[in-house]
C-alpha cells in the first residue's frame, strides 16, 4: 500500500487519485480494525474460557507440588524434632540422676533415712506386727476356757440386782464401813511415823 501512494505521489497530476487512495487506505485500515475486534469478541470469550482451564490444571498441579513439599518438610521436621526430644530427653534424665544423687548425700549426712530405709522399716513393722498377732491369738486361745468359769462365778455371786434406789441407799453405808476400817489404819500409820 506504501508503494502505491508512493507511485501516485510521484505524479502530480494524480493528486485525486491520492486522496481517494488515502480514502480507500483509511477505510480499509477501519475495516480491518472492526474485523479484529469482532473476531476478538467472538474468540475472546474462548480464549478467555481456555485460559480459566488451564489456570486451573496449573494450580492443581501447583497445590499438589506444594502439599508433597509441605508432607515432606514436616516430616523431616518431626524427625528432627524427636531426635532432639531424645537427645534433650537423655540429657534430662542424667541431670536428674545427678541431682538425686546429691540430694541423697546431703540428707545421708544429716541422718535423714532413706526411702529404702523406711521401706525396710516398714516391712519389718508388718513382720512384728504380724508376729504380735498370732502371739495375742495364741495368748487369747490360752485365755479363753478361763474367762467363761469366771464369768459364770460372777454371776453366782450377785444372784439377783438391787434394785436402784437400793443401790443408793448402799453407798453411803459402804463409805462409811470403808471409813471405818481406813480410820484405825491411819491413825496406827501415824503413831508408827510420829
Amino acid at each position: 500500500m506504501v508503494k502505491k501512494l508512493q507511485k501516485i505521489s510521484d505524479d502530480k497530476k494524480a493528486a485525486p487519485q491520492l486522496a481517494s487512495a488515502v480514502k480507500d487506505s483509511a477505510q480499509q485500515i477501519w475495516l480491518a480494525g472492526l474485523g479484529a475486534f469482532s473476531k476478538a469478541q467472538e474468540e475472546g470469550s474462548k480464549v478467555f474460557d481456555t485460559l480459566v482451564k488451564e489456570g486451573l490444571s496449573i494450580q492443581r498441579k501447583t497445590q499438589a507440588a506444594a502439599e508433597e513439599k509441605i508432607t515432606e518438610a514436616t516430616s523431616k521436621m518431626s524427625g528432627m524434632a524427636s531426635d532432639i526430644q531424645s537427645k534433650a530427653g537423655n540429657r534430662w534424665d542424667k541431670l536428674e540422676n545427678i541431682f538425686e544423687e546429691r540430694v541423697a548425700k546431703a540428707l545421708g549426712k544429716l541422718g535423714v533415712p532413706s526411702a529404702r530405709d523406711v521401706s525396710a522399716l516398714a516391712e519389718r513393722v508388718d513382720q512384728l506386727d504380724k508376729h504380735i498377732q498370732t502371739l495375742n491369738g495364741r495368748a487369747a486361745a490360752a485365755r479363753a476356757p478361763a474367762r467363761p468359769a469366771a464369768k459364770t462365778a460372777v454371776k453366782t455371786r450377785t444372784p439377783q440386782a438391787a434394785p436402784p434406789a437400793a443401790k443408793k441407799a448402799a453407798r453411803p453405808a459402804v463409805k462409811r464401813a470403808a471409813k471405818k476400817v481406813a480410820g484405825p489404819a491411819t491413825d496406827t500409820a501415824q503413831g508408827t511415823a510420829e
